[in-house]
């Protein structure tokens, strides 16, 4: 009799498992969801695996630090329903984004917006609903006290600071030096000042450093510094916060030789740092922003075989998926050297003998690469390849227009 069983290890996916060597999600084979999809290509998310990774953390941390749902890691409208459940907050970072959270029935106080060059328009559709707006900026800050004033309502309004520091060892830094997020750490006195003399309501700061960390020891020194800078900051403006949101930086370990992050050590020390906090502030809570750490691992992007063709002696696989539908995947978000995403054929995941294949996609150009010089076992025409590791940055990530070809589904289990 067949049972399931964990991935194989060269696939090097976790949470995975396999029944008859077919790749699983939720109970069921992936031509299965492509069924209930009713069409290739598609993403699936798992939402029990969402849910187990919030609940990780929550088991780890204080009372007086939130977890927080950065959406713009996938902004799927069952996705942030999900996460609204779960989590404290959810971060938006635009006006659609909160259109769509709003739109699920969260709470505008649970919601904060952050984001360079937010326009008057963005910033009073904030105020309007009682959003916390992340100020990045001096300006954003006087519109935001402005449109407090003309809708005579009170703007909750934090401060997004650019530290003098960076998150060392992270995938993409978005604090230290000369940056376009947040506000200089010389800039943050003044922009207190703006706040304390006018009608709004100061929520806190939003420290965010950088993205995509897999270096327990770089988190952890981060996170103390992020405390420690929005605390002196308080007191030189003698005044009090609700919230200091110190970022995120949790990473997934994409390609070989990389090591899950350790979450727990993390985890370990922030609550150190949380438990001496509300000896000294009990009225401030920390919020960590997490949104490829909670979402990533949880999705697949599948896509089918339209033809296996042969050119100069290697095998190369096209299907009808691509960089338009993944473009992370493709290596064209970020990557400056390109690696491979995992990935496997979904029907047959292990094989005694394996070839060396391109899997390609139908565009028209050079760029269309979703596995470069992959081993895999044979795979012929209407076989369905899975990439993992698609949760984060996957479809609206996107240039689904490129070519006008059809867009792919997606579906939560």
């Amino acid at each position: 009799m067949s049972t399931a069983a964990p991935i194989a290890a060269h696939a090097g996916i976790r949470h995975y498992t396999l029944l008859n060597n077919q790749l699983m999600l939720a109970g069921l084979s992936m031509r299965e969801i492509a069924e209930k999809a009713g069409q290739t290509p598609f993403y699936v998310y798992d939402s029990a695996l969402m849910r187990a990774r919030v609940a990780e953390l929550r088991t780890r941390l204080p009372t007086n630090v939130e977890v927080h749902y950065a959406m713009k890691a996938n902004p799927m409208a069952e996705v942030v329903r999900l996460f609204a459940g779960v989590c404290e907050g959810i971060d938006l970072a635009s006006v659609g984004e909160m259109q769509v959270a709003l739109a699920q029935g969260i709470p505008a106080q649970r919601l904060s917006f952050a984001g360079p060059g937010k326009t008057a328009a963005a910033i009073n559709a904030a105020v309007a609903a009682g959003v916390t707006l992340n100020a990045e900026s001096l300006r954003e800050i006087h519109l935001a006290i402005h449109a407090g004033q003309t809708q005579q309502k009170t703007a909750h309004i934090a401060i997004r600071i650019n530290p003098d520091f960076e998150l060392k060892g992270s995938g993409m830094k978005m604090g230290g030096g000369a940056k376009p997020f947040g506000l200089d750490v010389a800039l943050v006195p003044k922009a207190l000042a703006l706040i304390k003399h006018s009608h709004a309501r100061f929520i806190g700061f939003h420290c965010y450093s950088g993205s995509q960390n897999l270096k327990a020891d770089s988190l952890i020194e981060t996170q103390a510094k992020s405390i420690a800078l929005c605390e002196q900051l308080c007191d030189d403006a003698q005044m009090s916060a609700e919230l200091f949101n110190i970022g995120g930086g949790f990473g997934i370990p994409y390609f070989p030789g990389e090591q899950a992050l350790d979450y727990a050590r993390v985890c370990h020390e922030l609550s150190r740092e949380a438990h001496a906090l509300a000896q000294r502030r009990p009225q401030t809570k920390l919020a960590l922003e997490l949104g490829r750490y909670l979402v990533g691992e949880a999705g697949l992007y599948v896509c089918e075989v339209i033809e296996r063709k042969m050119s100069h002696g290697q095998v190369f696989l096209i299907t009808n998926g691509g960089l338009h539908h993944h473009l992370s995947a493709s290596g064209n978000f970020g990557q400056v050297l390109r690696k491979n995403y995992p990935l496997c054929l979904a029907h047959q995941v292990c094989a005694d003998e394996l070839e060396t294949v391109q899997v390609v996609g139908p565009l028209c150009t050079p760029l269309d690469l979703l596995g470069n010089a992959v081993k895999l076992p044979r795979a012929d025409e209407h076989d369905l390849i899975a990439i993992f590791q698609s949760g984060a940055y996957g479809y609206t990530a996107s240039p689904h227009l490129f070519l006008n070809h059809p867009k792919p589904v997606e579906i939560l289990l």
